[in-house]
């Protein structure tokens, strides 16, 4: 079956994945709304019948069945977490077992180790990310990424995106660009380097909501 971003999908990995709504609690899925692109997400999720809700305080992502901490700034994210402890909780709901995407700058706030310049990173997933790694707003993209677990090729959105430049041994490559990985996960977490909240296709976050009962590895 062909789908939207021109990649061909395989029969068999279309039924691996589980529609995420069946194993999703009424609470839905709580996407970090302090900036960025929260509301393109909420739009996908939608599109794919799983209920969401912009979480804006670190107690209201308590009782959601998973996390989205979308693309927008990194170093802005990081000033809401210094006047308000998000941290803590986004740490305490990735150890709970639940499932966490983090997409662009999202992905960099979960990254081990942060370049270009250094910055903290929360060490969720064991990877190392440079910023802005493919150039300036002007330098944005659409292309096709290979994600041969996903069914094959995926359309990606680059839009100031960094690159992983490192993954630990306890890490999934899930789909690359050249050689390179831009998804990737690690138990419960992922995260991608692209917006795939900004394409047709939704298998990134159904790969993502679909890891609740996997059991995490550390690095």
């Amino acid at each position: 079956m062909e789908d939207t971003g021109g990649g061909r999908r395989d029969d068999k990995e279309e039924r691996r994945l589980p529609p995420p709504a069946s194993r999703l609690p009424n609470h839905g899925v709580a996407v970090l709304a302090l900036q960025g692109d929260f509301e393109a997400h909420r739009r996908k999720l939608a599109e794919m019948g799983i209920p969401s809700f912009e979480a804006r305080r670190p107690g209201e992502i308590e009782g959601a069945a998973g996390l989205i901490l979308p693309g927008g700034e990194s170093t802005t994210i990081w000033k809401f977490f210094e006047s308000v402890p998000w941290e803590e909780a986004i740490r305490r709901f990735a150890a709970s077992g639940r499932p966490v995407l983090g997409t662009c700058a999202g992905a960099i706030v979960l990254a081990r180790d942060v370049t270009n310049p250094a910055q903290k990173g929360m060490g969720l997933l064991d990877i190392s990310v440079e910023r802005n790694a493919y150039g300036r707003q002007a330098d944005s993209f659409v292309g096709l990424v290979q994600a041969p677990a996903l069914g094959g090729d995926l359309p990606a959105v680059f839009i100031r995106a960094p690159k992983i430049r490192g993954v630990g041994p306890g890490v999934e490559i899930v789909a690359a660009l050249h050689g390179e990985p831009v998804l990737v996960r690690q138990g419960n977490v992922a995260a991608a380097t692209f917006h795939p909240e900004l394409t047709e296709d939704d298998r990134v976050h159904r790969m993502a909501l679909a890891q609740a009962a996997r059991p995490r590895k550390t690095a």
